[in-house]
């Protein structure tokens, strides 16, 4: 009786309802346009971020605080075609800085722990360019895949998602 007071207590007090609505991206060749971004977190007093990573839900890189800039994308998304199960293959972004202020990549953030991003961490100057490098570890993974990563820079429309397909044969 006392832990099922105890779970109810929990849930009534210590956490809220989270509802998102997905964000929705439309990319077209290195232009990426959001469609919609909204979210509501939960109605708490408690730290609202605890209580939205325990929903399976993870808080926003923080904005930066660097003057914005443009990129040009060599592209955004990347088929692998057929990869043998256990695999682990990886693939190379490009980014141009097309801007005039410098480039400062903050986070890549994966959709899962699959994919592992490595990045240019220094200021890419303008007219310069810089690398983002997905690994992908297959050994998990059947059939068709589709997988992303969020790239948070000093742009206007960030995260910039960066996407990726394989084909997993046995």
């Amino acid at each position: 009786m006392k832990k099922t007071l105890s779970i109810i207590a929990l849930s009534v007090i210590g956490f809220g309802f989270v509802s998102c609505k997905k964000e929705n991206k439309e990319i077209t060749g290195t232009e990426i346009a959001a469609i919609d971004s909204t979210a509501a977190m939960p109605a708490t007093s408690g730290d609202s971020a605890a209580v939205a990573s325990v929903a399976g839900e993870t808080a926003a890189a923080p904005a930066s605080n660097q003057p914005l800039t443009t990129i040009a994308l060599s592209e955004s998304n990347f088929d692998f075609g057929k990869v043998k199960k256990g695999d682990k293959v990886q693939h190379v972004y490009e980014i141009t800085n097309t801007g005039s202020n410098p480039l400062v990549i903050s986070e890549v953030k994966p959709g899962c722990g699959c994919t592992v991003p490595d990045f240019t961490k220094e200021p890419i100057m303008p007219g310069k360019k810089g690398k983002i490098t997905l690994h992908f570890d297959s050994a998990n993974f059947d059939g068709n895949v589709n997988k992303y990563a969020d790239v948070f820079a000093n742009v206007e429309k960030a995260p910039i998602k960066l996407t990726f397909t394989a084909n997993i044969q046995p």
